[in-house]
């Protein structure tokens, strides 16, 4: 777990923010699950998001995933940049047994202006493959500060 620390923090201190399009953001997503969201972009359109969380369902349970994320403009508006996003990604959850499963985020993501902020909105199918086969639903909202 401190290694883990340990990178988060060496990410967030080595990359420069230049727009909400670029660079490293950090915040919060409240949902299932809650906690800790980052995202990273790698080209204009494209960015690898993460969370590490905790799951309220059942006896609850600490939680890692991650996806590769592609945004579309669809819609124009007067200030920032509302792009739809799409992607692909896994999860990972540490309950009683381990569980593996595939996740397919679609959301949408509200890119400041004024600031270098982001907040998300998004609904995440997830076809689950460990300990058995079935489909579940992630979702939440949350917001990021990029560096």
């Amino acid at each position: 777990m401190k290694k883990l620390i340990i990178l988060l923090f060496i990410a967030v201190v080595s990359v420069h923010m230049n727009a909400q399009d670029s660079g490293f953001g950090l915040g919060v997503i409240v949902g299932e699950p809650t906690g800790l969201s980052s995202k990273l972009w790698t080209t204009d359109h494209t960015a690898i998001d993460a969370a590490l969380a905790w799951s309220f369902a059942g006896d609850g349970f600490l939680r890692l995933h991650s996806d590769l994320l592609w945004h579309k403009h669809y819609f124009d508006v007067e200030k920032g940049q509302l792009p739809v996003y799409f992607g692909v990604g896994a999860k990972l959850v540490f309950a009683s047994e381990l569980e593996l499963g595939i996740r397919i985020p679609v959301g949408l993501s509200y890119q400041f202006e004024s600031g270098p902020f982001e907040a998300f909105l998004e609904l995440v199918p997830v076809f689950n493959l460990l300990p058995q086969t079935r489909i579940d639903f992630d979702g939440g909202i949350g917001v990021r500060y990029y560096f």
